[in-house]
């Protein structure tokens, strides 16, 4: 079982939490992101988007952080998402209002080429706060449709949560307030308890210098 990964990268966290919820022993590939890996005709020959992650399991190369979710979920019985079809829906549409909307234009070359194009009346930081901030408003708002417990839908880890924790992370990598978001601070914190998420963070995977 391999991952080529970036550490920082909020696809790959989302898989390694997974990876780690299933017990799959796993070996990370670096791919450097900043120094242009994902351009090389090596990676583009494993995903011809140029991006991470790559999981190469069961004998099959996967890409997109959902569909390798949705693989390890029906394939190691994780149990990301509720039986019953409605609320099963309402799961992901929490999940990709994140890993869907969010994320996308957050990517560090969206975000790049929009400084770049706003002709120095941006900072990186300043674009991530015009999508951040609204982004975890209405998931917050979205999650309202659950009661309150442990974790996003219920007392034990799912896709909501797994999606949620790598964009906290970039939300204080960029100095985003979180002080709005209560409820999504108590559900972080049950999470950083957890051992599959504990040894997803990046700080676990940030590479010495």
């Amino acid at each position: 079982m391999v991952l080529y990964d970036y550490w920082r990268s909020s696809a790959s966290y989302r898989l390694r939490i997974a990876l780690n919820l299933a017990s799959i022993r796993y070996d990370i590939r670096p791919v450097d992101l900043i120094a242009g890996e994902q351009r090389t005709a090596a990676h583009l020959a494993r995903n011809p988007q140029g991006l991470v992650p790559v999981l190469d399991i069961d004998g099959a190369r996967f890409t997109q952080s959902l569909a390798c979710l949705s693989y390890l979920d029906r394939t190691r019985n994780l149990g990301l998402l509720p039986a019953d079809p409605i609320e099963r829906t309402h799961v992901e549409a929490l999940a990709q209002s994140i890993a869907v909307d969010l994320h996308p234009v957050c990517n560090l070359s969206v975000a790049r080429f929009g400084v770049a194009q706003s002709g120095g009346t941006l900072q990186m930081g300043d674009w991530m706060r015009q999508f951040i901030t609204p982004g975890l408003t209405a998931f917050s708002a979205l999650l309202e449709h659950w009661p309150e417990a442990d974790f996003c839908v219920g007392d034990s880890p799912g896709l909501a949560d797994i999606c949620l924790l790598p964009q906290l992370y970039n939300a204080r990598r960029w100095e985003i307030d979180l002080t709005p978001f209560a409820r999504l601070l108590k559900v972080e914190a049950a999470c950083a308890k957890h051992p599959a998420f504990a040894a997803a963070h990046p700080d676990r995977h940030q590479p010495s210098v």
